[in-house]
């Protein structure tokens, strides 16, 4: 009789699992929507303006170094694009992480569910912005004769999984810390601007002298960005930076887990 109770207890809880499981998605695919719409749904030029950041601030780099100050880098406009386009999706969900629970909360005090499905909104968000980017960027690479290869069709998938979990972790941990330290947002703020700097986005990696450029992958997004740019120009992954890229995301991705829970259960007194 214990046994078939068991049995039956351990079949509703399963049931519960599987139910709460939907519930859950069935949330953050309506929270995604959202995004979305207000993104792209309420402007007749919603998809323009989504892109037009990006391509502008090519635009002004193209012209403060190569015209004003001649710096000569063959194809520097792609040079710059395939290293913008991943740098907006990794600065966007980083940037916004910190105030992503206290944002949202009044969707958060109203309706019990694991807070951590917001952070992963945003980052789903700026995932798929940054997938309706990548054909733009493709029209820039072909006129510069840089054509898309077969390695393109597996390298995406795993490039962005890659880019997903390490700014997913990344998040994470920043959005829970925030709740406990107002001032990280603005912290925040600063190392991006730093990290953006010290990443090859403006410059390719060769023209980083070579006793400084051994410590380049001390910076998390040195590898990740270098991966999208050999992806991009040349059809390929170096396994190095591939390695590197892979290794970062899994840490971050182990820290916010683990950040989060260890503070998740203060979040509705602090909200």
């Amino acid at each position: 009789m214990n046994g078939r109770i068991a049995k039956n207890w351990n079949r509703v809880r399963t049931l519960g699992y599987h139910r709460d499981w939907e519930n859950y998605r069935d949330l953050l695919i309506v929270l995604v929507q959202k995004e979305l719409k207000v993104r792209y749904g309420n402007k007749a030029l919603g998809y323009v303006w989504s892109i037009a950041n990006p391509l502008a601030s090519a635009l002004v780099y193209f012209i403060a170094f190569q015209i004003l100050m001649r710096v000569n880098i063959p194809g520097y406009p792609v040079i710059l694009l395939s290293g913008i386009f991943p740098w907006q999706w990794f600065g966007n969900v980083v940037g916004a992480s910190p105030n992503v629970f206290v944002g949202n909360s009044s969707i958060i005090k109203k309706v019990n569910f694991p807070r951590n499905i917001v952070l992963l909104c945003t980052a789903l968000n700026h995932m798929i912005h940054f997938v309706v980017s990548v054909p733009v960027l493709m029209i820039f690479l072909i006129a510069f004769n840089h054509v898309p290869t077969l390695t393109w069709l597996w390298g995406l998938p795993l490039m962005m999984a890659i880019h997903f979990l390490m700014v997913y972790g990344i998040g994470l941990a920043l959005a829970s810390i925030n709740l406990f330290f107002r001032d990280l947002e603005r912290l925040t703020g600063i190392i991006l601007n730093f990290t953006f700097f010290l990443t090859p986005i403006l410059y390719p990696l060769e023209q980083i002298p070579p006793h400084i450029r051994k410590f380049i992958w001390l910076n998390p997004a040195a590898p990740l960005i270098v991966s999208w740019r050999e992806l991009f120009l040349y059809g390929s992954l170096q396994p190095m930076y591939l390695l590197y890229s892979l290794l970062y995301a899994i840490a971050f991705f182990a820290i916010g887990q683990f950040i989060y829970r260890k503070l998740s259960w203060k979040f509705a007194e602090l909200i």
